[in-house]
């Protein structure tokens, strides 16, 4: 008989998409927790700092930090409790899964994040794609409006 210890390690992506031009945006950091978002939120801000920012959110503790602070250029909107249907990028992280992960297995967490890298490499190359699964009608219509 073989016996195996099952570990689990994590890593997190972390991203925000332009359901307007497509534009898709990630870090790969090694928690979820304020401190991250708190990263993730500022870089997003410095990446665009001639633009308005609005990040919808869901209510995740983390995205919810009392400590965390908004650059002068992004605003975050809070979605309903338990309704990630309304979040289009819950549909960007299923297309990664399913492109990119699907019945897969990895060797080392290293593996891992490489072809994580690359699955949001590929969706931050594809424009278009990113239109197409998160341009919904009432968002393109409110921000149009």
């Amino acid at each position: 008989m073989v016996r195996a210890m099952v570990t689990q390690q994590y890593t997190y992506a972390y991203g925000a998409v332009s359901p307007i031009d497509g534009r898709f945006d990630s870090l790969i950091l090694p928690w979820v927790s304020g401190e991250c978002m708190q990263l993730f939120l500022d870089e997003m801000a410095a990446r665009y700092p001639d633009e308005n920012i609005v990040m919808v959110l869901d209510g995740a503790g983390w995205h919810k930090n009392q400590e965390i602070e908004l650059a002068e250029n992004l605003r975050t909107v809070f979605l309903p409790p338990y309704s990630p249907e309304l979040n289009p990028q819950e549909h960007v992280w299923d297309e990664l899964r399913g492109k990119f992960f699907h019945n897969r297995a990895f060797d080392s967490m290293d593996a891992l994040e490489m072809q994580l890298e690359n699955g949001l490499r590929n969706l931050e190359s594809n424009p278009e794609k990113m239109c197409s699964i998160t341009a919904w009608d009432w968002i393109i219509n409110s921000v149009s409006n």
